[in-house]
């Protein structure tokens, strides 16, 4: 599997909104405005980036069946699949705290804009389900693992940023007054989610 294929079909193909519609919550709420979309997307792609390999690892060496068995032969049998998902929301809950740690010393404007969509990035469904992906699809090597976790990433972050211009300039814009706020929203947002279709023809 080519890393730069993924990671392109990652951000066009199996995007995490528009394919899988996960993250909706903090992608309706967040995508007002570019400066806020785009702090949150780098934030989504940071913890993305990290927690992907880190859940790759611990699925590969230590909780999937037989991943024990570096320890010994005695160990060849055990299954600690069973607490993936609660290993998984763990290390996203850790890095999350990490992230709002930093942001909030480095930037205080961002970190009151983002408010409580911030911490909220521990239960995005994006962040979760790029390790569901990645276990689902059991990547061959750490470094492919890592490349999803980019790709889906700045999809994420193509997404929102695109919603959040898009919203910005309809402030502007003569909308009927029964379809102003989410109304116009969604459906900027399904017309962009077909825009999106167009690429699952691609052979990448």
């Amino acid at each position: 599997m080519d890393a730069i294929s993924l990671i392109v079909r990652s951000i066009f193909v199996d995007n995490m909104i528009f394919a899988y519609y996960l993250g909706m919550c903090s992608y309706l709420a967040v995508s007002k405005n570019v400066k806020t979309a785009m702090g949150l997307g780098f934030a989504v792609i940071f913890v993305l980036v990290l927690t992907l390999p880190i859940n790759y690892l611990l699925e590969n060496y230590v909780l999937k069946e037989g991943a024990l068995q570096w320890l010994g032969e005695s160990f060849k049998d055990v299954d600690l699949s069973v607490f993936s998902l609660l290993i998984f929301i763990a290390i996203i809950a850790s890095t999350v705290q990490l992230v709002e740690m930093v942001i909030e010393r480095f930037s205080p404007g961002l970190y009151n804009s983002l408010g409580i969509f911030l911490p909220l990035i521990a239960v995005n469904c994006a962040i979760l389900g790029g390790s569901l992906f990645m276990q689902q699809r059991a990547f061959p090597n750490i470094g492919i693992a890592t490349a999803y976790g980019f790709g889906s990433g700045i999809g994420w972050l193509l997404a929102i940023v695109g919603l959040a211009a898009i919203r910005e300039k309809l402030q502007y814009s003569n909308v009927p007054k029964p379809l102003k706020g989410l109304g116009i929203t969604f459906i900027v947002v399904a017309l962009m989610g077909v825009a999106f279709m167009s690429f699952s023809g691609i052979d990448f």
